[in-house]
């Protein structure tokens, strides 16, 4: 009898361990779902992760740098806390998230984008810091505005909750987008869409999908995921004739319709856990993981339902898991968390080049005019020819760690290292 109760307590235990999939929240037109103004984004913004093309590519009022020599420093400020998010810019404000371990807070922090000076601190919450990475961040996930509001996203006391800040700093609104159990932390940046700013929350308790009306926080539609952590921000575009939401992890590449939530197709592959952004090749969508496999899938993204035996086009085998890939004329180049730079030919899956850079790697890389840019861990900056080749144009180093990825806006370049906050213009200005 001891031994049958021993098994009831070992049974109870884990099934009170079990984690029920969140709530979902079904779509439905028309029922009390708020209307919001359009996105309005000033030109010459860097809204959110990797740009407003969601491409890591300025493709605006390219001014040229010599790279030959390190540029000029326009202004520099100090950051109180860390965060490995990237700036943001919107007209003439830049962005960024910080956390302060000592005083546990999470804030977001408005500088003028013309002087560097500070206009205002908004602390958005105060206490209930989870357990991360070494690696990884409390504020790592890269805020995102619609021109009116900034969006944050933070995991505090096992939720995850977004935010909306005014652009004078007010916070409008804060809501609890679902639970979040923290094995490494977070990383997934929130999207802008239509009405929408949007979430992922692949973690190791119930992992959801979550879309919240950006003017008001109410939640429209939110869907279950597997629950196994992830720390992909999803992309979006045009493909194969709509608009698609892909989003990597949990062994898994998913499209899904951003209007309701609803699955278009999912293909296996490339690994259970991923740290970055797939990228998008006119149709075919391509997504690369690191743990604990690796590889890189490409999938033609015109199919419904499971996808994985019909749509696939190819794989590859190296880890390209944090850093997150970018295309460049129909060829998909990486550098990948151990320093190798990585091209493949994004049709054929043909690898064209694999060249050891060397360093370590968490930050992506931006392409402005002819060259690609990545800081490497250590903080240096490295500047690429934008070819297979990888050939190596500059090195450059300030004050600080290099964990988030360098944006452009205006002809300068913004850069948030673990100490500062940078803009670096092409040339110090003529007396």
């Amino acid at each position: 009898m001891q031994l049958d109760i021993r098994w009831v307590m070992v049974l109870a235990l884990l099934l009170g361990c079990r984690q029920e999939p969140v709530e979902e929240i079904h779509f439905t037109a028309g029922a009390g779902v708020k209307a919001v103004q359009p996105i309005a984004i000033p030109t010459n913004s860097w809204p959110w992760w990797r740009g407003q093309q969601r491409d890591s590519i300025e493709h605006q009022d390219i001014v040229p740098f010599d790279w030959k020599t390190q540029p000029h420093v326009g202004w520099s400020a100090k950051i109180q806390g860390l965060g490995h998010s990237s700036p943001i810019v919107v007209g003439d404000k830049v962005l960024i998230t910080t956390a302060d371990e000592r005083q546990e807070t999470k804030s977001l922090v408005c500088y003028e984008a013309e002087s560097g000076k500070s206009l205002w601190t908004t602390v958005v919450h105060q206490g209930g810091f989870m357990r991360t990475h070494q690696k990884n961040s409390q504020a790592s996930a890269t805020p995102a505005t619609d021109g009116k509001y900034v969006f944050t996203a933070f995991i505090v006391k096992d939720s995850l909750y977004v935010s909306a800040i005014d652009l004078k700093g007010q916070i409008v609104w804060q809501k609890e987008a679902g639970p979040f159990r923290s094995q490494h932390g977070y990383g997934s940046s929130p999207l802008v869409y239509g009405s929408y700013v949007i979430v992922l929350a692949d973690s190791n308790g119930p992992g959801f999908l979550a879309a919240l009306n950006r003017d008001s926080g109410d939640i429209v539609w939110r869907v279950s995921r597997a629950n196994d952590p992830s720390y992909s921000t999803p992309t979006l575009g045009d493909i194969a004739g709509k608009k698609q939401l892909i989003v990597g992890g949990t062994g898994k590449v998913t499209s899904y319709n951003p209007d309701d939530g609803a699955i278009y197709w999912f293909a296996d592959g490339p690994a259970k856990t991923i740290a970055n952004t797939p990228a998008i090749a006119g149709d075919i969508v391509i997504c690369t993981g690191g743990f604990p496999q690796n590889g890189a899938i490409a999938i033609r993204a015109d199919g419904s339902g499971d996808v994985t035996d019909t749509h696939v086009l190819w794989t590859a085998r190296e880890r390209i898991y944090v850093p997150s890939p970018i295309v460049i004329d129909n060829k998909l180049y990486a550098v990948n968390d151990e320093g190798i730079g990585l091209c493949y030919d994004t049709q054929t899956g043909k690898r064209l080049s694999r060249a050891r850079i060397g360093g370590k790697f968490s930050a992506s890389l931006t392409q402005y005019g002819g060259q690609m840019l990545v800081p490497d861990e250590d903080g240096t900056m490295r500047v690429f020819d934008a070819n297979p080749r990888f050939d190596d144009v500059a090195q450059f180093q300030l004050e600080g760690m290099g964990f988030a990825s360098p944006v452009f806006a205006e002809g300068k370049l913004y850069w948030r290292t673990s100490t500062h906050l940078y803009c670096l213009e092409p040339a110090a200005p003529s007396s």
